[in-house]
Parts: structure tokens; sequence; C-alpha cells
């Protein structure tokens, strides 16, 4: 029979799983602390909505309680710092000796302090990529760079400002990335801030590429390797070349595919760009009819207010057509056919409540160029709101454009929406003040996104059509909306948030809440037809990101 091996190497064995399970307790002791600290953080900031929290927790409403902890834990100065101890590894994948050249072109500024630059290029040393020094001491121009790089190898240029420094494995993910795109034009990834104390602070996890947020807020220069050529360095200038060798690249680039964003924070920057609040929308000089769709039943202070706005608003040529749907409120049918009949028409529509079958039939009677879909709780704000709309809707690559809606009490109701929230779909940044900072001022900034509301939507009739209307089977009440921006989408025809219209949408005063059980039974089949259709249980929207949290309509980390 064999014998116990000797004490001595019976500790040896241990020792791999002893230093496994130290290393596993140093991490918990911080992570669980910090925990607490951020719990404790939301309780005492919003006592009563954290106990709300809780008490959905208790009562088994999971979906419910993580949607509520959601934009409290975020809200915690120490929620980034969380989030860090479990970042996810960098696993650059691909071929480990891909041999891209990239070469960092460091933007020095005025700056002749060797410490601003010190931590910038031993970075960049570690990641193996040569560096340039632009600006500084020496006044180095890009057109002086341009003649010390190797052209002819086909590298990609990093601009990086002194002061930031790259994350370990950032050069061989980019590396990796550019092997496999060829002749792609730019890669970008998410960063984060360094505070005074060298502490990683503010996160910012990018969407995928997204040209019309772009045009209003760089969010790729800075954090990114772009393939520009020799002539686009020698032409740049001024503060902003960087800013410009990256717009050199995407002009370069068009047609050979949009830029491609890693999803991992590769850089850890002093500063970054801003976003710029847009200007007015110029609009098209000839603006095509439109027809203004708006399903109602009874509700006569809410139509009323909705009609009366669309009297005021400023557009060639408008026909109303009113879906009635089965009024039986004497003050309601005595005001519709009240109506003047040169600019309404009313449309009787009795029956089941059916948004998608109401909107369809007004869609195939309907003379516009152009549908507007608007709930009969929508109230006008400024008369502009629909050529502004219209002239967006009329670009060749846009299908459905939103408005940015507010509740009656100013704050934000709907700027886009974002799939994937809860398991379906929600309204982004909502409950957020307009003038509020939130998450990069992405709902004041114009944007492609996955769908947006039909409470306030213009879309090209023939496009409407064109890929079968609202979905009158599967989605007869809610859904319907971000179904039909999904098949636009599909088409090439993408969905467009434009805050610059902003009216007052009283959700919910002429529906409800769904919270009768015929009702409940009816959202939760709808909610199953989106995850099985357009994968929202598990897929995440190219808008949004991995890192954000999945339980808010907030823009908020995921803990």
């Amino acid at each position: 029979m064999p014998t116990n091996p000797p004490l001595r190497h019976s500790s040896g064995n241990r020792a791999p799983k002893d230093a496994a399970r130290a290393a596993l307790r140093s991490r918990y002791r911080p992570c669980a602390w910090l925990t607490l600290r951020v719990h404790l953080d939301a309780a005492i900031a919003a006592p009563r909505a954290y106990l709300a929290a809780v008490w959905w927790r208790i009562c088994g409403k999971r979906v419910r309680a993580r949607a509520r902890f959601a934009s409290l834990l975020s809200a915690s100065p120490h929620a980034y710092r969380l989030w860090l101890v479990g970042e996810p590894a960098l696993d650059a994948g691909g071929d480990l000796n891909a041999c891209v050249p990239i070469v960092a072109l460091v933007d020095a500024g005025g700056q002749n302090a060797e410490s601003a630059l010190a931590p910038t290029l031993r970075s960049l040393a570690q990641e193996g990529i040569t560096a340039l020094v632009l600006g500084g001491p020496d006044g180095v121009t890009p057109a002086r760079a341009a003649t010390g790089i190797a052209w002819e190898q086909a590298p990609w240029l990093l601009p990086i400002a002194a002061g930031d420094v790259l994350a370990p494995g950032a050069g061989q993910a980019y590396r990796v990335a550019a092997a496999r795109v060829g002749q792609g034009c730019c890669i970008y990834a998410d960063d984060d801030l360094l505070d005074a104390a060298g502490r990683r602070v503010k996160p910012h996890f990018k969407p995928g590429w997204n040209a019309e947020l772009f045009r209003h807020f760089d969010y790729l220069t800075g954090a990114c390797v772009a393939r520009a050529r020799r002539a686009d360095l020698e032409r740049v200038e001024g503060p902003h070349w960087a800013a410009q060798v990256v717009a050199a690249a995407l002009a370069a680039g068009e047609g050979q595919g949009p830029p491609i964003h890693l999803p991992h924070v590769l850089h850890h920057r002093r500063g970054r760009p801003q976003p710029r609040l847009p200007a007015a929308v110029p609009l098209a000089s000839a603006l095509p009819p439109v027809s203004v769709i708006v399903p109602t039943r009874n509700g006569l202070n809410l139509l009323r207010t909705c009609l009366e706005g669309l009297a005021r608003t400023n557009y060639p040529d408008v026909e109303v057509i009113v879906v009635d749907n089965g009024s039986d409120d004497p003050a309601t049918l005595t005001y519709l056919n009240g109506l003047d009949p040169a600019r309404h028409r009313v449309l009787r529509a009795p029956g089941p409540f059916n948004f998608s079958t109401l909107n369809n039939r007004a869609a195939h009677l309907a003379r516009g160029d152009l549908l507007c879909l608007l709930n009969n709780d929508i109230e006008v704000l400024a008369p502009d709101w629909l050529g502004i709309m219209a002239t967006q809707a009329l670009r060749e690559e846009v299908g459905a454009v939103g408005a940015r809606l507010l509740y009656p009490d100013g704050r934000i109701q709907h700027a886009g929406v974002v799939l994937g929230i809860c398991g379906g779909a929600a309204h982004a940044h909502r409950l957020m003040q307009p003038d509020q900072e939130g998450y990069f001022y992405r709902h004041a900034l114009p944007q492609f996104v996955s769908a947006v509301t039909a409470a306030c939507l213009v879309v090209r009739r023939e496009r409407f059509l064109a890929v079968g209307g609202l979905d009158e089977a599967s989605f007869a009440v809610s859904f319907n909306d971000v179904d039909l921006c999904m098949r636009l989408n599909a088409k090439g025809w993408q969905s467009l948030y434009e805050p610059r219209a902003t009216l007052v949408h009283h959700e919910s005063v002429s529906r409800g809440f769904d919270r009768d059980p015929v009702g409940a039974a009816r959202l939760a089949g709808e909610l199953e037809a989106m995850k099985v259709r357009w994968n929202t249980g598990e897929g995440v929207d190219p808008f949004h990101h991995p890192q954000l949290n999945r339980f808010s309509e907030r823009f908020v980390v995921g803990l």
C-alpha cells in the first residue's frame, strides 16, 4: 500500500492554491469596501429612492430593483473605482507578431517641461511605438515631422497629447485590429481621464461609429490610430492639427468601411475634446407636403392642445389626419365634426386600440410625401419643429427622425431609443434636465440611434410603405416604433435623433400604464417578440456600450 508523501511535499503542493486564495482575498477586500461605500453614497444622496430599490429587491422584482439601483449607484464618486476592480482584461487576440507600424505624433503644444512628456514617451516605448514630438521647445511642425516617417511602410498615425498614456497592451491591440481591417481609415478606443493625483476618473465608453454624432463631438482624436497620407500631414497646421489629421484620414478612407471601435479603455488622458452644442438647422429650400397622423379617442383637452400647436406650426403644406378610435364623448365628437375640412381629415376607426393599425390605415390614405406620426398628447413649443424634422428626413441616408420630448415638468422623456435596456428597449437619458451635462451631452446632440419614438416621428411615406409600415400583429401597442426603425435601418435608412426639435409629451395620460392583467400580458408578449426578432435580450445596441448599465436609461457604468 502506498504511503503518504512527506509533509514537505504536501505543503509545497498547497502553495499555489494558497497564493491564489490570498490573491482572491486581496482583491475581494477592496471590492467589498468599495461596494459598501457606493451603496452608502447612494443611500445618503437619495434615501427614499434607495429604500424603494431595496423594497423592490425584497419583493422579488429583480429587474425593477436593478433599474432603480443603476442610476443611484452610478452617481457615487466611487462607482468607477469599483468598476476598475473588475475591469475586463485586454485580450488583443490574433497574431501576437502582427507587424503593423504605428507612429505616435506627440502634441507637446508650447510645453517644454519634461514632466509632461516623460510619462507619454515612456508609455509609447513600452508599447513599441515610435514617437515624434511636435511643438515643444523645438517648434516641430506636422510638415517637418512628415519627413521623419517611413511612408513606404504604410504606417498608422497615433496623435496623442503630452501627459496622456496608453494602457498596457494598447499597442498590440491596435496592431492586431489594423492587420484585420487592412485598408481601413481609423481605429478608435475608449478612454478615461487622469486626475491631479494620477487616478483614473470619468470614463468615456464610446458608441460604435456614429457619423452624425461625430459632426458635433470629436470622440476619436487623441484616442485612435488613423491611416493618413504624407500630403495630409504636410497640409495641417495650427493648434488643432491632430483633429485635422483624423478628419483627413476619414475623408481619404470614405467608402472603405467605417472606423473600427475597440471597446476597451486604451487611453488615459489629461483632457479630451468637448462636445459642441449644435447650431440651428438650415431648413431645406423646398419642403414637401407632409401628412400628420394623430390617433385619438376622446381626450378633448389633449387633442385640442395638439391640433392648436399644429396650427401654429410654420410649414408650407400640412395635411392633418385625425384617426378617431371610437370616441364617444359628446364634446369630443362635436369638436371633431367642427374641424376645418380644408386642413383636417377625420378617419373613423372604431374597434380595439391597435396603434399600428390606426397609423397604417392613415398612411395609405395620406397625400403627403412625408409622414409625421404624432400622439394626441404632444404639445408644440416652437413653430419650426416640423421643418427641422422634415429637413433631416429628406437626407438620403436617414430613415425615421425623432424629436426631443420633454415631460410637462421640463425633464427629458425621449432622447432616442436604446435597445437592450431591461431586455427590451427604452428612452435614452430619461428624467434628465435638458441643461444637465449627463453623458457627454449626448441628449443635446443630433446623432444616429437605433430607434426613435413614434410619439413624434417623421419619415418618407415611400420608405414607410416599403418596409410594410408598423407591425399590426406582433406590436399592436408597444415597440412598434422600434421595430419600424430597425427595419428601416436594415434598408440603410438610419434612424436619427434631432434635439433641435423639442416638444412636450404628456406621456401615458391618454393610454395608461398597462398595469391591468390584459395590458400586462400583451406587453409581455410584445417584449418577447422584440427579444426574438431583434435580440434585445442579449445583444448590445451599437450606439450604446457593453460596459454601460443595461438596466438604466441613463448612460452609466455597469456595476
